[in-house]
């Protein structure tokens, strides 16, 4: 008797394309109870180029203002093991979880 030989399963990058409906406002995108519902949502829609474009946060310098803010030197020892930790600079940490917290308290 031969062995049976399975075809390999392979995974195909998703493209852009015209026969999927795509998203042109996050607002489109529902809350999803699942991570199965939510990978069906997404094997049926993309998302619309031009909105994946506008939703990157370009930083320019011309927008940046510098502030000065005081730290006990036990906690910027921390936030700076924290950082290191995670690969990332610690002033760019902060700043992230200043902007994490604003949505955040936007939402609420």
């Amino acid at each position: 008797m031969e062995p049976h030989h399975r075809k390999p399963e392979t995974t195909q990058i998703p493209r852009f394309s015209d026969e999927l409906p795509a998203i042109q406002s996050w607002k489109e995108v529902p809350s999803f109870d699942t991570g199965e519902e939510e990978a069906r949502f997404w094997e049926a829609h993309q998302v619309d180029p031009r909105l994946m474009q506008m939703s990157i946060h370009r930083s320019d310098v011309r927008e940046s203002t510098t502030i000065t803010l005081r730290f006990d030197p036990r906690m910027l020892s921390r936030i700076k093991r924290i950082a290191r930790r995670r690969y990332l600079n610690y002033q760019s940490m902060i700043k992230q979880w200043l902007s994490e917290r604003m949505e955040q308290e936007m939402r609420d």
